[in-house]
């Protein structure tokens, strides 16, 4: 192993000498300032430490001053003797920046960077002892995929039934887990290619050792098993870091813990018992649980370091008493937590709105009026951010800010219109509406795959040119059907075939049924739900807004001509603009004015999540709702709307349970008439503290006034969701008993109930006869007697007993 030089300097730097003090209170300057919680969480040196930093109490200056005080009390004879990790390149940026000014010189020799970026060090290192030469190569995830789909075409493993970037994201969890192929549990390896994952995992892995390459999994794995195998080298690198910091130590997964746990196990050169590790993080704040974080990891810290000193830093330099009043009771409701309060000495400020709307449209309406009232008071549309559950949400809003010329950004992710699937979608309707749109036609031609690749694609290509067509009108022409093979010829007719058929459906139907329609039919819905990967969920609930977003139009034509002008929304001016963004985006960032809509059950807490993970799901929704209102500074305004549409069907909405959490004397409520009663439920002590009782006649007169569909028959489970979700769906089938809902005379029109029942045969013109295997409302899902399943209108198919 080779060290780095800085390691065997016994001398300080001359730069290196303690900024002066000041001469009256005897401490350095770097000091001031600092409350007496950062102050004894940056001069607690020894031994193990926890600070736990609420949102906005100033965690990043302890941090960046805990390690100048390492360096200029000369606790350290060199900075290579700290290890700092944080989550991002730009924290560690920020941190070696902001600990050069402190000490009034440039910082040379720090560890400091992300977990990656340490374990690339360590391991170019010591790369031969993880069978490796140290010029080895970090696949990206392209990389990856191919590599995969070679190992997977090796096993005669069909890639569309089984694709390669699933067995990707399944091998990066296993890492996460500090899981090897050998390790991995029974059960785990039949979660691909029925019972194959294991095998496939082993094979990347031998593969990649072939090629001396690794992934970014690899990383963190190979350090771990280098120090689990080696002895001595952990121990050399327990001499060398004497002090270890840890940033943001919720969001760390298991393989993080391990190798943390490790370097810190035996730090502090002469003195092997001490653990001088420090980690600075918000139990409250955990809300990457999807993704492999395990909150438990700083919830056990204690126990993991005996002796371990907890400091709270509370006081909060970033939002008002009511804010942090509000934001504190809602957090409390969690069982799982260390436990702290914040507070400000900066006033009790605007306390936080909750209003109630009729509908979603209505809610971007009055979060887009504020905004323009905000911005006409002098307020700066970049201190402005509407803040969502999830990424579907963000399309009312996006073309409410359109409409009333308001720039705006989506932050982490592209705009709505921008996304992959929903431009497959669009795709799909220009060539309905155009079919001389080749650049549309090019885009979906194999998508999803139909046998239609590269090949089949460039000789359409060349008939197109050669006889001056289009490309959906070349797809007939008999030169390129002697060109193609059999599959790709059957392939591309039907396809053809289905574009005619839903032209012709556009004629007569309802435009925003034949787009369900032809999502359902091209296969394209099905894609993504035999798709596995963590954003496969997001981007159904996308289209399903997208169908909800064509019905508001008169007709494809005009949605499309709307979309040409959504689109020309210029990104790259420098206006000031509001930030459009889902809160998970949002951690770290903090704005004057903080929108928060759709605060209903379902969209937040985000019923897929109780589903899969139920009350630990839903401690992990309430800290996202806490980290939503710890982003305000000055102003906080939550919405939750009485209906939503969905596939362009209306539903019943119930405020989410996190508004029952909180309290009335932080709360300022603004609901709008007959929408849930007339009764002040802050005056009353909250959204739940009474009963639902005086709601009861308001919901039945929501249902006389707007067409919705109840779900009559969901399992909502027991208590294990909380109280607030048993007394929502307690009254709201109480409310359906009572009253049916009376649709208004355009919902009338559209049927809601399917004349077909599960087990009746039934004969599609393109399918043929199949069997119906499930109905929901208008939608059936048919296992067809030659094609499979699919999911297709109850219009287009008629009896058996009639054909």
């Amino acid at each position: 192993m080779t060290h780095d030089p800085a390691e065997h300097h016994n001398n300080p730097s001359p730069r290196q000498t303690a900024p002066k003090a000041d001469a009256e209170r005897g401490q350095p300057l770097y000091l001031e300032g600092l409350n007496p919680p950062q102050r004894e969480a940056v001069l607690k040196v020894e031994g193990p430490l926890l600070v736990l930093a609420g949102a906005g109490t100033g965690k990043t200056r302890v941090l960046t001053t805990r390690i100048g005080h390492l360096i200029a009390s000369g606790h350290v004879r060199h900075p290579s003797q700290i290890l700092a990790v944080t989550f991002t390149n730009k924290a560690a940026r920020e941190m070696q920046e902001r600990t050069s000014r402190l000490l009034g010189h440039p910082v040379e020799g720090l560890w400091i960077g992300t977990f990656h970026a340490i374990c690339v060090r360590i391991l170019r290192r010591n790369a031969e002892l993880a069978g490796l030469n140290s010029n080895f190569t970090i696949l990206d995830t392209d990389d990856q995929i191919r590599l995969l789909k070679q190992l997977l075409a090796a096993e005669n493993i069909d890639d569309k039934r089984w694709p390669a970037r699933i067995l990707a994201s399944l091998i990066d969890r296993w890492k996460n887990r500090a899981l090897s192929p050998e390790q991995l549990p029974g059960d785990e390896t039949q979660a691909f290619a029925n019972g194959l994952g294991g095998k496939l995992y082993a094979a990347y892995q031998a593969r990649l050792q072939t090629l001396n390459a690794c992934d970014f999994g690899d990383l963190l794995l190979h350090v771990i098993r280098l120090f689990q195998k080696h002895p001595d080298i952990l121990a050399q690198y327990h001499r060398q870091f004497r002090y270890i910091l840890v940033d943001e130590y919720q969001d760390t997964n298991v393989a993080q813990y391990l190798w943390l746990r490790l370097l810190a196990q035996n730090t502090g050169g002469a003195q092997p018992a001490k653990h001088n590790i420090c980690c600075v993080g918000d139990d409250d704040q955990s809300i990457y649980g999807w993704r492999g974080a395990e909150v438990g990891n700083i919830l056990r810290f204690s126990q993991d370091f005996p002796g371990a000193e907890v400091v709270r830093l509370e006081q909060n330099y970033r939002s008002t008493g009511h804010i942090l009043g509000a934001a504190s009771a809602l957090i409390a409701a969690n069982e799982g937590r260390l436990g702290k309060t914040l507070w400000t000495d900066a006033g009790n400020g605007e306390p936080v709105r909750v209003s109630g709307v009729w509908d979603a449209p209505e809610e971007a309406r009055a979060i887009g009026d504020e905004i323009e009232s905000l911005q006409t008071k002098g307020h700066g549309l970049n201190d402005i951010a509407i803040l969502v559950r999830a990424g579907f949400q963000t399309r009312e809003f996006e073309e409410r800010l359109i409409t009333l010329g308001l720039p705006y950004r989506v932050v982490g992710g592209p705009r709505f219109y921008e996304r992959a699937e929903i431009r497959d979608a669009m795709a799909y309707l220009r060539v309905i509406a155009q079919p001389s749109d080749d650049l549309a036609f090019e885009r979906i031609i194999n998508v999803p795959k139909r046998g239609l690749g590269s090949a089949a694609l460039q000789k359409l290509h060349g008939v197109a040119r050669q006889h001056s067509l289009p490309l959906t009108r070349a797809a007939r022409h008999p030169d390129l059907m002697d060109q193609l093979r059999p599959q790709a010829r059957r392939s591309l007719t039907g396809l053809m075939d289905d574009f005619d058929r839903w032209r012709e459906a556009l004629a007569t139907e309802n435009h925003a049924h034949v787009t369900e329609m032809v999502l359902e039919e091209s296969g394209y819905t099905g894609m993504w739900q035999q798709d596995k990967s963590p954003d496969a969920p997001g981007r159904l609930d996308n289209l399903k807004e997208l169908v909800t977003a064509i019905g508001e139009f008169e007709n494809l034509a005009g949605f499309l001509e709307h979309i040409a002008l959504v689109m020309d929304n210029d990104e790259n001016d420098e206006r000031e603009k509001v930030s459009v963004m889902t809160l998970h985006s949002a951690k770290g960032l903090e704005f004057d004015t903080v929108f928060l809509p759709g605060w209903e059950e379902g969209i937040f807490p985000n019923q897929r999540s109780l589903d899969e993970a139920g009350l630990k799901a839903l401690e992990e929704e309430r800290r996202l709702a806490y980290v939503g209102l710890t982003r305000a500074r000055q102003r906080a305004h939550i919405f939750f709307a009485g209906n939503r549409q969905v596939f362009g069907q209306w539903q019943a909405s119930l405020p989410s349970r996190f508004l029952d959490d909180l309290p009335v004397t932080h709360v300022e409520t603004d609901t709008a008439q007959g929408l849930y009663g007339n009764s002040n439920r802050a005056a009353r002590g909250g959204w739940g503290s009474g009963s639902w009782g005086d709601a009861d006649d308001s919901f039945a007169d929501m249902a006389n006034t707007a067409p919705y569909e109840a779900k009559q028959d969901v399992s909502y489970g027991d208590d294990k969701y909380g109280p607030g979700w048993k007394r929502a769906q307690s009254q709201l089938q109480k409310t359906h008993k009572r009253r049916a809902p009376v649709l208004t005379q355009k919902a009338e029109t559209t049927r809601t109930v399917s004349p077909f029942a599960v087990g009746e045969r039934v004969f599609h013109d393109k399918f043929g006869y199949g069997t119906v295997e499930d109905v929901e409302g208008t939608k059936l899902l048919i296992r067809f007697d030659k094609a499979g399943d699919k999911r297709v209108m109850d219009q287009f198919v008629k009896s058996a007993d009639t054909v």
